[in-house]
């Protein structure tokens, strides 16, 4: 373009040249993304400032297996030394109740009454001949077998229907005393399982599982092979390598109960 020296057009040149020189007002209306980018920017800081306060200079990501197995480990020590304790405070309450019975009446024929019971409610230990079993894990992993015959991960591991199947066939086939993982069953004892260890009276077990009784060897053995829930053991330990083991003792102790004896609720057998 060619300029004159004519005023309008100074004019305009002079007008156009302070339209480039003068900073430009941004346009009071944004776009959608134009008005979250700074929202985005503030919840991206907020979660990083969170995150930092939180760690306190330490990876959040950190395995904390190893701190919970120690924290297990330190629990089990704890409750030892309290079943310890427990142990000796009810052997000296058992000593003077002793002493108390000699010299109180009605505290002896009561002491001798409940004598006769110990045997039977499985706070005396008992030996002769019996059957122990054992159920044990599976070796293999589901990867090891082919694909569309492949069991979960539950098939692979003893549960707690498991080893109730077998306590309540070794009771029906005549068992006169029973232990589980050498801890004495009782009237109140409760087999629990949580995931593949097993919970017996506060304490906690691995497998293998060993169940043992004192009775009939062949009366039990009988009852095992007739009982449903072992049967359906039997045919998993075929089918995945599970666990399972009869073994007839001639001569077998089973320990007293040493635990905890108190009831929260009672009542007389009709």
């Amino acid at each position: 373009m060619e300029y004159t020296t004519g005023t309008p057009s100074w004019r305009l040149v002079l007008r156009r040249a302070w339209r480039g020189l003068r900073p430009h007002r941004p346009s009071l209306r944004m776009g959608g993304w134009s008005a979250g980018v700074p929202l985005i920017a503030l919840a991206a800081g907020l979660l990083f400032t969170t995150s930092a306060t939180i760690a306190d200079g330490t990876a959040l990501r950190d395995d904390r297996r190893p701190q919970l197995t120690q924290l297990i480990a330190d629990k089990r020590v704890r409750l030892d030394a309290r079943e310890q304790v427990a142990a000796k405070l009810r052997a000296e309450v058992d000593q003077d109740t002793a002493r108390l019975a000699e010299v109180d009446a009605p505290v002896g024929a009561a002491r001798r009454t409940t004598e006769g019971l110990r045997a039977p409610a499985g706070f005396t230990a008992l030996q002769g001949p019996g059957l122990t079993v054992t159920l044990d894990d599976s070796s293999r992993r589901s990867n090891d077998f082919v694909a569309a015959n492949a069991p979960d991960n539950d098939d692979l591991v003893v549960h707690q229907g498991d080893v109730q199947a077998v306590v309540n066939a070794m009771w029906a086939g005549g068992a006169e005393a029973m232990s589980i993982m050498d801890v004495r069953v009782i009237s109140t004892s409760a087999v629990r399982c949580v995931g593949n260890t097993l919970l017996l009276h506060g304490q906690v077990f691995s497998p293998p599982f060993t169940i043992t009784a004192i009775g009939e060897p062949t009366g039990m053995r009988r009852a095992l092979e007739s009982a449903e829930g072992v049967q359906q053991f039997r045919d998993a330990v075929a089918d995945f390598g599970l666990g399972y083991t009869e073994t007839v003792e001639r001569n077998v102790t089973v320990r007293a109960y040493d635990g905890s004896s108190d009831l929260r609720s009672a009542r007389v057998a009709g």
